[in-house]
Protein backbone atom coordinates (compact mmCIF):
# COMPACT_ATOMS: atom_id res chain seq x y z
CA UNK A 1 0.00 0.00 0.00
CA UNK A 2 1.22 3.48 -0.85
CA UNK A 3 0.62 6.13 1.83
CA UNK A 4 -1.06 9.25 0.46
CA UNK A 5 -1.67 12.38 2.52
CA UNK A 6 -4.48 14.69 1.39
CA UNK A 7 -5.22 18.08 2.91
CA UNK A 8 -8.75 19.52 3.02
CA UNK A 9 -9.60 23.15 2.44
CA UNK A 10 -10.97 24.30 5.78
CA UNK A 11 -10.30 24.21 9.52
CA UNK A 12 -12.44 21.09 9.86
CA UNK A 13 -14.04 18.52 7.55
CA UNK A 14 -17.37 19.60 6.07
CA UNK A 15 -19.55 18.01 3.35
CA UNK A 16 -17.60 19.44 0.42
CA UNK A 17 -15.05 16.69 1.08
CA UNK A 18 -17.66 13.91 1.02
CA UNK A 19 -16.31 12.21 -2.10
CA UNK A 20 -12.93 11.75 -0.46
CA UNK A 21 -14.42 10.30 2.71
CA UNK A 22 -16.82 8.01 0.88
CA UNK A 23 -14.06 6.68 -1.38
CA UNK A 24 -12.04 5.83 1.70
CA UNK A 25 -14.96 4.36 3.62
CA UNK A 26 -16.02 2.14 0.69
CA UNK A 27 -12.47 0.85 0.24
CA UNK A 28 -11.98 2.33 -3.22
CA UNK A 29 -8.62 3.87 -2.35
CA UNK A 30 -7.55 0.57 -0.84
CA UNK A 31 -8.54 -1.23 -4.06
CA UNK A 32 -6.18 1.14 -5.87
CA UNK A 33 -3.36 0.28 -3.47
CA UNK A 34 -3.59 3.59 -1.61
CA UNK A 35 -3.63 4.21 2.13
CA UNK A 36 -5.21 7.69 2.22
CA UNK A 37 -4.95 9.99 5.22
CA UNK A 38 -7.26 13.04 5.17
CA UNK A 39 -6.02 16.00 7.21
CA UNK A 40 -6.77 19.68 7.80
CA UNK A 41 -4.17 22.43 7.63
CA UNK A 42 -2.31 23.99 10.51
CA UNK A 43 -2.84 27.77 10.02
CA UNK A 44 0.43 28.44 11.83
CA UNK A 45 2.18 26.71 8.92
CA UNK A 46 0.02 28.26 6.21
CA UNK A 47 -2.83 27.15 4.00
CA UNK A 48 -3.16 23.97 1.94
CA UNK A 49 -1.01 25.39 -0.86
CA UNK A 50 1.80 26.14 1.60
CA UNK A 51 1.65 22.53 2.79
CA UNK A 52 1.80 21.31 -0.80
CA UNK A 53 4.83 23.50 -1.48
CA UNK A 54 6.66 22.18 1.56
CA UNK A 55 5.93 18.57 0.60
CA UNK A 56 3.90 17.94 3.77
CA UNK A 57 1.04 16.46 1.71
CA UNK A 58 0.66 14.81 -1.70
CA UNK A 59 -2.65 16.39 -2.71
CA UNK A 60 -4.82 19.21 -1.40
CA UNK A 61 -8.02 21.17 -1.87
CA UNK A 62 -7.74 24.95 -2.26
CA UNK A 63 -9.55 28.01 -3.68
CA UNK A 64 -8.93 28.51 -7.39
CA UNK A 65 -8.04 32.19 -6.90
CA UNK A 66 -5.19 31.31 -4.53
CA UNK A 67 -3.77 28.87 -7.04
CA UNK A 68 -3.87 31.51 -9.77
CA UNK A 69 -2.04 34.02 -7.57
CA UNK A 70 0.67 31.49 -6.74
CA UNK A 71 1.07 30.43 -10.36
CA UNK A 72 1.56 34.09 -11.31
CA UNK A 73 4.41 34.11 -8.77
CA UNK A 74 5.97 31.09 -10.45
CA UNK A 75 5.18 28.53 -7.77
CA UNK A 76 5.10 24.92 -9.12
CA UNK A 77 1.55 24.04 -8.09
CA UNK A 78 -1.19 22.76 -10.36
CA UNK A 79 -4.88 21.95 -10.15
CA UNK A 80 -5.73 18.43 -11.33
CA UNK A 81 -9.49 18.30 -10.70
CA UNK A 82 -12.37 20.65 -10.04
CA UNK A 83 -14.30 20.15 -6.83
CA UNK A 84 -16.94 22.88 -7.31
CA UNK A 85 -18.42 24.53 -10.40
CA UNK A 86 -20.10 27.36 -8.46
CA UNK A 87 -19.22 30.11 -6.05
CA UNK A 88 -20.09 29.12 -2.49
CA UNK A 89 -19.94 32.45 -0.66
CA UNK A 90 -23.01 34.42 0.27
CA UNK A 91 -24.06 37.75 1.66
CA UNK A 92 -26.14 37.29 4.79
CA UNK A 93 -28.31 39.80 6.58
CA UNK A 94 -31.61 40.05 8.46
CA UNK A 95 -34.95 41.23 7.10
CA UNK A 96 -35.16 43.97 9.73
CA UNK A 97 -31.93 45.54 8.42
CA UNK A 98 -33.86 46.90 5.43
CA UNK A 99 -31.14 45.60 3.09
CA UNK A 100 -32.91 44.12 0.09
CA UNK A 101 -30.16 44.08 -2.55
CA UNK A 102 -26.40 44.69 -2.79
CA UNK A 103 -26.62 48.43 -3.40
CA UNK A 104 -28.50 48.75 -0.11
CA UNK A 105 -25.21 47.92 1.60
CA UNK A 106 -23.97 51.42 0.79
CA UNK A 107 -23.45 53.28 4.05
CA UNK A 108 -24.01 50.10 6.06
CA UNK A 109 -21.56 47.95 8.04
CA UNK A 110 -20.50 44.84 6.13
CA UNK A 111 -18.44 42.25 8.03
CA UNK A 112 -15.89 40.15 6.16
CA UNK A 113 -12.37 38.84 6.13
CA UNK A 114 -10.77 41.74 4.18
CA UNK A 115 -8.56 39.70 1.84
CA UNK A 116 -7.79 41.35 -1.51
CA UNK A 117 -10.15 38.95 -3.26
CA UNK A 118 -12.90 39.37 -0.62
CA UNK A 119 -12.74 43.14 -0.85
CA UNK A 120 -12.80 42.98 -4.65
CA UNK A 121 -15.86 40.72 -4.58
CA UNK A 122 -18.03 42.85 -2.29
CA UNK A 123 -17.07 46.00 -4.17
CA UNK A 124 -17.97 44.28 -7.45
CA UNK A 125 -21.37 43.12 -6.16
CA UNK A 126 -22.27 46.61 -4.98
CA UNK A 127 -20.98 48.29 -8.14
CA UNK A 128 -22.83 46.00 -10.60
CA UNK A 129 -26.03 46.72 -8.66
CA UNK A 130 -25.57 50.48 -9.12
CA UNK A 131 -24.12 51.33 -5.71
CA UNK A 132 -20.95 53.17 -4.69
CA UNK A 133 -18.48 50.61 -3.27
CA UNK A 134 -16.43 53.41 -1.72
CA UNK A 135 -19.37 54.10 0.59
CA UNK A 136 -19.26 50.65 2.19
CA UNK A 137 -18.40 50.55 5.89
CA UNK A 138 -16.24 47.46 6.32
CA UNK A 139 -15.97 45.50 9.56
CA UNK A 140 -12.98 43.17 9.87
CA UNK A 141 -14.29 39.83 11.16
CA UNK A 142 -11.08 37.93 10.38
CA UNK A 143 -11.53 34.25 9.61
CA UNK A 144 -14.66 34.02 11.77
CA UNK A 145 -18.01 34.05 9.98
CA UNK A 146 -20.56 36.19 11.81
CA UNK A 147 -23.60 34.38 13.12
CA UNK A 148 -27.17 35.74 12.61
CA UNK A 149 -27.39 36.46 16.33
CA UNK A 150 -24.31 38.67 16.04
CA UNK A 151 -25.99 40.60 13.26
CA UNK A 152 -29.08 40.88 15.46
CA UNK A 153 -26.88 42.19 18.28
CA UNK A 154 -25.60 44.98 16.04
CA UNK A 155 -22.04 43.80 15.36
CA UNK A 156 -22.69 44.55 11.67
CA UNK A 157 -25.63 45.00 9.32
CA UNK A 158 -24.59 42.19 6.97
CA UNK A 159 -21.76 39.74 6.41
CA UNK A 160 -19.91 38.32 3.42
CA UNK A 161 -18.16 34.99 3.13
CA UNK A 162 -20.29 32.37 4.86
CA UNK A 163 -21.28 29.54 2.55
CA UNK A 164 -24.91 29.08 1.52
CA UNK A 165 -24.34 25.32 1.74
CA UNK A 166 -22.78 25.33 5.22
CA UNK A 167 -22.73 28.25 7.69
CA UNK A 168 -26.05 29.59 6.39
CA UNK A 169 -27.68 26.26 7.29
CA UNK A 170 -26.57 26.24 10.92
CA UNK A 171 -29.21 26.66 13.58
CA UNK A 172 -29.53 30.01 15.33
CA UNK A 173 -31.72 31.66 17.98
CA UNK A 174 -32.68 34.11 15.22
CA UNK A 175 -35.92 33.03 13.57
CA UNK A 176 -35.50 31.46 10.13
CA UNK A 177 -37.91 33.94 8.54
CA UNK A 178 -35.64 36.84 9.57
CA UNK A 179 -32.52 35.36 7.98
CA UNK A 180 -31.57 36.40 4.44
CA UNK A 181 -28.96 34.49 2.41
CA UNK A 182 -27.87 35.58 -1.08
CA UNK A 183 -25.43 33.33 -2.98
CA UNK A 184 -22.93 35.59 -4.72
CA UNK A 185 -23.41 33.93 -8.09
CA UNK A 186 -27.03 35.09 -7.99
CA UNK A 187 -25.89 38.69 -7.46
CA UNK A 188 -23.63 39.19 -10.47
CA UNK A 189 -20.39 37.63 -9.25
CA UNK A 190 -18.07 36.22 -11.92
CA UNK A 191 -18.32 32.47 -12.46
CA UNK A 192 -15.51 30.41 -10.94
CA UNK A 193 -14.49 27.09 -9.44
CA UNK A 194 -14.69 27.63 -5.69
CA UNK A 195 -12.30 24.77 -4.98
CA UNK A 196 -9.84 22.70 -6.95
CA UNK A 197 -7.89 19.60 -6.03
CA UNK A 198 -4.21 19.82 -6.85
CA UNK A 199 -0.61 18.89 -6.22
CA UNK A 200 2.99 20.03 -6.45
CA UNK A 201 4.29 19.60 -9.99
CA UNK A 202 7.01 17.34 -8.59
CA UNK A 203 4.33 14.83 -7.56
CA UNK A 204 2.75 14.93 -11.01
CA UNK A 205 6.10 14.45 -12.76
CA UNK A 206 7.46 11.68 -10.55
CA UNK A 207 4.24 9.86 -9.62
CA UNK A 208 1.80 10.22 -12.53
CA UNK A 209 0.27 6.76 -12.05
CA UNK A 210 -0.28 7.43 -8.34
CA UNK A 211 -2.03 10.66 -9.30
CA UNK A 212 -4.26 8.88 -11.81
CA UNK A 213 -5.14 6.12 -9.36
CA UNK A 214 -5.97 8.63 -6.65
CA UNK A 215 -8.17 10.71 -8.95
CA UNK A 216 -9.99 7.66 -10.33
CA UNK A 217 -10.99 6.54 -6.83
CA UNK A 218 -11.82 10.11 -5.81
CA UNK A 219 -14.03 10.57 -8.87
CA UNK A 220 -15.82 7.37 -7.92
CA UNK A 221 -16.44 8.77 -4.44
CA UNK A 222 -17.81 12.09 -5.65
CA UNK A 223 -20.02 10.55 -8.32
CA UNK A 224 -21.49 8.10 -5.80
CA UNK A 225 -22.14 10.83 -3.26
CA UNK A 226 -23.70 13.11 -5.87
CA UNK A 227 -26.08 10.29 -6.80
CA UNK A 228 -26.96 9.64 -3.15
CA UNK A 229 -25.79 12.44 -0.81
CA UNK A 230 -27.04 10.68 2.31
CA UNK A 231 -24.61 7.83 1.63
CA UNK A 232 -21.79 9.97 3.05
CA UNK A 233 -23.49 10.68 6.37
CA UNK A 234 -21.90 7.78 8.19
CA UNK A 235 -18.42 8.97 7.28
CA UNK A 236 -19.15 12.34 8.86
CA UNK A 237 -20.57 10.71 11.98
CA UNK A 238 -17.02 9.44 12.47
CA UNK A 239 -14.98 12.55 11.62
CA UNK A 240 -17.31 15.39 12.68
CA UNK A 241 -19.55 14.03 15.47
CA UNK A 242 -19.84 17.56 16.87
CA UNK A 243 -22.08 18.71 13.99
CA UNK A 244 -25.78 17.75 14.00
CA UNK A 245 -26.73 15.00 11.57
CA UNK A 246 -29.53 17.21 10.21
CA UNK A 247 -27.03 19.96 9.32
CA UNK A 248 -24.72 17.50 7.58
CA UNK A 249 -27.60 15.94 5.64
CA UNK A 250 -28.92 19.31 4.42
CA UNK A 251 -25.44 20.50 3.49
CA UNK A 252 -24.76 17.33 1.51
CA UNK A 253 -27.98 17.79 -0.46
CA UNK A 254 -27.11 21.40 -1.31
CA UNK A 255 -23.41 21.04 -2.06
CA UNK A 256 -23.55 17.83 -4.12
CA UNK A 257 -24.88 19.44 -7.35
CA UNK A 258 -21.88 21.82 -7.40
CA UNK A 259 -19.47 18.91 -7.93
CA UNK A 260 -20.71 17.96 -11.40
CA UNK A 261 -20.86 19.68 -14.76
CA UNK A 262 -23.03 17.97 -17.35
CA UNK A 263 -22.96 14.87 -15.19
CA UNK A 264 -19.15 14.65 -15.05
CA UNK A 265 -16.79 15.17 -12.13
CA UNK A 266 -13.41 16.82 -12.01
CA UNK A 267 -12.98 18.65 -15.31
CA UNK A 268 -11.46 22.08 -14.83
CA UNK A 269 -13.13 24.39 -17.31
CA UNK A 270 -11.41 27.11 -19.31
CA UNK A 271 -14.68 29.03 -19.46
CA UNK A 272 -14.51 29.45 -15.68
CA UNK A 273 -10.75 29.82 -15.27
CA UNK A 274 -9.94 32.38 -17.97
CA UNK A 275 -12.61 35.03 -17.24
CA UNK A 276 -12.06 34.67 -13.50
CA UNK A 277 -8.31 35.19 -13.91
CA UNK A 278 -8.95 38.35 -15.91
CA UNK A 279 -11.44 39.55 -13.30
CA UNK A 280 -8.85 38.98 -10.56
CA UNK A 281 -6.28 40.95 -12.56
CA UNK A 282 -8.73 43.77 -13.30
CA UNK A 283 -9.42 44.02 -9.57
CA UNK A 284 -5.78 44.09 -8.51
CA UNK A 285 -5.72 40.59 -7.01
CA UNK A 286 -3.65 38.87 -9.72
CA UNK A 287 -0.59 40.27 -11.51
CA UNK A 288 -0.78 38.10 -14.60
CA UNK A 289 -4.15 36.90 -15.87
CA UNK A 290 -2.44 34.51 -18.27
CA UNK A 291 -1.32 32.44 -15.29
CA UNK A 292 -4.51 30.41 -15.71
CA UNK A 293 -3.11 28.72 -18.82
CA UNK A 294 -0.52 26.70 -16.88
CA UNK A 295 -2.38 26.51 -13.57
CA UNK A 296 -4.40 23.37 -14.23
CA UNK A 297 -4.31 20.08 -16.08
CA UNK A 298 -7.08 17.58 -16.79
CA UNK A 299 -4.62 15.01 -18.09
CA UNK A 300 -4.71 12.88 -14.93
CA UNK A 301 -8.48 12.50 -14.76
CA UNK A 302 -10.03 9.15 -15.66
CA UNK A 303 -11.48 9.22 -19.17
CA UNK A 304 -14.94 8.30 -17.94
CA UNK A 305 -15.48 11.48 -15.86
Amino acid sequence: MISVRVMLEYFHPWPNSAGLYLARERGWYQEAGLDVELVVHDPWRGDTLDHLLSGAVHFGVFPSNRLLVRRSLGQPLRGVAAINHRGLESIQTLTDSGIQRPRDLVGRRLALNPTPRGLAMVRHLVRVDGGDPDALILVNSGTRELRPEQLAAGVADASFGGYWAWEALMSSPVEAERRVVWPVDELGAPAYHSYLLGAHERTLETQPELTRAFLAATARGYLATAADPASALQAYETVTPYFPRELLAESLQKIAPTWLHEGAWGRQRDELLKPYAHWLQDNGVLDDAEAWRQATSNAYLPETV
